[in-house]
């Protein structure tokens, strides 16, 4: 880009005396991933490219649904059954030609998280998970990575950043000293199950490009080491002092080894003995004899036309187990979350008098292998 052309692009932030050439230069060199192309991620990445981050990357592995777009802003009804990491790269691109755009169109594990997190400065954490929560949290604090954390729920959200330095480098609050202990996933429903008002993750989004934004120029005083929460319905703001904690340190894994043989999953009390690959879904189908349930709520899409099957919704599960009557159960859902707890809950009514599947990866998996 020329230098006239790049005035006339940050005009308005170039004229901000505290921020000026200096602090615009400062973003065009700046590295920044997020993590989860949802509800907070699209508004932060809409700032972030439009105010000049040099190198965005992009970590997401699921598809655009018709009940996302009523809070993710960067996708339309065009782009259902899309990748989401990939739709959002061709939108961002559009908004602003001049940046680096890096897609990771997977999940992120054990296996690649320290490898894709270390070409980036600051990470930012859209996510609506526990354990991956905590295995970002971890890789952060492993290549010594800020993190710019944000969680949004029902007309609640929270934001914080961890891992960074203020006027002690060796006072760095990270994510486990907020939760010790993590919930298990259906103890805290994510916005598939319990909702969310549509405005909140573009607020909370925004709030988490504004402090990547401080954290990369230097002005203003970002959220280190605090955590502030917004009440949407009453526009109450509340802000804690973090302080770190020598026993949650130690729950962190020493190293890359120990790093990628932790159990997140285990560890967030999520039960993957449910487990069911593709290849051994498949032949299953083609038998017959399964009993194949939907948990989403009714209306997510894509539609799974050409697998017959019955949908129950999660919300509504306990109550119509008398519904299923197959000896053999697979539960699926958008991306093998839900139907987790499905199979739970079943498990726990039918004990071992029942075979119960939860298909690994969810509809979003089987689109991607049937593509």
């Amino acid at each position: 880009m020329s230098k006239a052309s790049k005035n006339e692009r940050y005009a308005r932030q170039i004229s901000l005396k505290e921020l000026g050439e200096a602090g615009q230069e400062k973003l065009k060199n700046a590295k920044v991933l997020i993590v989860g192309a949802g509800g907070l991620g699209c508004p932060a990445m809409m700032y972030l490219a439009g105010a000049g981050i040099g190198n965005l990357g992009i970590v997401d592995f699921d598809l655009v649904t018709l009940s996302n777009l009523h809070r993710q802003i960067l996708f339309s009804v065009n782009d259902i059954g899309q990748s989401k990491a990939k739709r959002a790269a061709e939108v961002l691109k559009q908004i602003n030609p001049d940046i680096e755009i890096h897609v990771f169109n997977e999940e992120l594990n054990n296996n690649n998280a320290l490898n894709i997190l270390s070409g980036f400065d600051i990470i930012l954490d859209g996510t609506d998970n526990f354990s991956s929560r905590y295995l970002i949290n971890d890789a952060c604090v492993l290549l010594n990575k800020t993190l710019v954390y944000g969680a949004i729920s029902r007309f609640e959200g929270q934001l914080a950043v961890f891992n960074s330095a203020k006027s002690r480098p060796d006072v760095k609050v990270n994510y486990r000293d907020l939760f010790p202990l993590a919930p298990a996933d259906h103890e805290v429903l994510n916005c598939a199950e319990a909702g969310v008002i549509g405005v909140l993750p573009g607020i909370i989004g925004t709030m988490m490009a504004n402090e990547t934004i401080k954290l990369i120029t230097g002005i203003g005083e970002a959220l280190i080491n605090r955590l502030l929460t917004y009440n949407s319905l009453n526009n109450q703001f509340f802000e804690l002092e973090l302080t770190p904690r020598a026993e949650t340190n130690k729950m962190i894994p020493k190293g890359i080894n120990e790093f990628e043989s932790f159990n997140y999953e285990g560890f967030c009390k999520i039960n993957s003995t449910f487990d069911l690959s593709y290849e051994n879904f498949e032949p299953m189908i083609k038998n017959g004899n399964i009993q194949i349930i939907d948990v989403r709520e009714s209306g997510e899409t894509p539609d799974i036309e050409h697998i017959r099957h019955i949908n129950i919704p999660l919300s509504k599960l306990k109550e119509q187990i008398p519904e299923i009557d197959a000896e053999t159960i697979v539960l699926l859902c958008q991306t093998g979350k839900r139907s987790k707890v499905a199979a739970e809950i079943l498990s726990q009514h039918y004990g071992k008098s029942r075979k119960i599947f939860s298909l690994k990866y969810g509809i979003a998996g089987l689109q991607k292998e049937n593509n």
